[in-house]
């Protein structure tokens, strides 16, 4: 049984990432099939940069194959590939994936935060799911209270999996709806506690700034929370995905991303380019659109996935 699960999420995120494997995988066999000099190496570098890897990472895997061919021009293509897959592999392992681990009876509290139209509501069900169906008991919060189609979603969602919910009324305090989620959540012994919040623009400021009070609404709650802060963030939008979790990150500090719509993107260096220049780990991915579609980030998986 569990190999038949982890065999159906490796499939998944292999059909996901179909689109950047055709892009990477195909070009990148291309080139390598070829003489390797100044022009190739030229190409790769330029190829790796539309990808979203970064300039930093682009240079690096470049640098790499450059030495590698010096080192022994007879290598092949899969050989040159082996040592791109290697290198990434270690530089998203410098970030460890896992939801951090809380003591033994302590309710987990999980901030979702991000811009509207990155899936952060939908990626609130998604998680819980994941998370029920992993034997956790789990309540969400909705404090999404400026949008009231935040609320009637997430409830909908609650229904549909069977798991509590807390909401206020529509423009009620946020913050006030987080303290009662958590303290819910202990009082009905979840292991688990999930709290949406408003979308809001990275670039205001006062927006971004009701975030440090939610914050605190949670450490008067339980002390030391939120134990995670999670940023949705929308593959397809590149750059500005970097942008939009520094800024969050400046305001409340980060501990890891849900990637959403990988699937939809042709450009899956974005996962590496975030984690480098933010310096949190990509937890989660989204790579469909159904209830199941959010999976654990998995480091070999994906750099797999994206040059096979």
């Amino acid at each position: 049984m569990v190999l038949e699960f982890l065999k159906s999420s490796y499939n998944k995120v292999k059909a996901a990432l179909s689109r950047a494997r055709s892009l990477l995988g195909g070009k990148i066999k291309s080139l390598f099939s070829g003489k390797i000099d100044g022009n190739t190496l030229e190409q790769l570098e330029q190829l790796l940069y539309e990808a979203d890897f970064g300039v930093q990472t682009a240079t690096e895997l470049t640098d790499k194959v450059r030495e590698l061919y010096k080192q022994n021009p007879s290598l092949k293509t899969d050989d040159y590939l082996d040592a791109i897959r290697k290198y990434l592999t270690e530089l998203l392992n410098r970030y460890p994936p896992q939801l951090n681990e809380v003591p033994s009876g302590t309710t987990q509290v999980i901030l979702i935060v991000g811009v509207n139209g990155n899936g952060k509501t939908t990626s609130v069900a998604k998680l819980a799911n994941l998370l029920t169906q992993n034997g956790k008991k789990v309540l969400v919060g909705a404090a999404d209270t400026f949008r009231a189609a935040a609320m009637e979603q997430l409830e909908i969602w609650a229904d549909r999996l069977k798991i509590d919910i807390v909401k206020g009324a529509p423009k009620c305090d946020p913050a006030a709806v987080a303290f009662d989620s958590i303290q819910a959540a202990k009082s009905r012994k979840c292991d688990t506690v999930i709290i949406d919040t408003a979308g809001r623009l990275h670039t205001k400021t006062p927006l971004m700034q009701e975030l440090e009070k939610i914050r605190r609404s949670c450490q008067k709650a339980s002390p030391g929370t939120p134990h995670e802060t999670l940023l949705v963030l929308d593959a397809t939008t590149g750059q500005n995905a970097i942008d939009q979790a520094k800024h969050f990150h400046k305001f409340t500090p980060i501990t890891g991303i849900i990637l959403t719509k990988l699937d939809g993107t042709a450009k899956g260096g974005i996962v590496v380019s975030i984690q480098r220049e933010i310096g949190v780990p990509v937890k989660f991915i989204g790579i469909g659109e159904a209830i199941d579609d959010l999976q654990p980030f998995d480091s070999q998986s994906f750099v797999n996935n994206l040059f096979d």
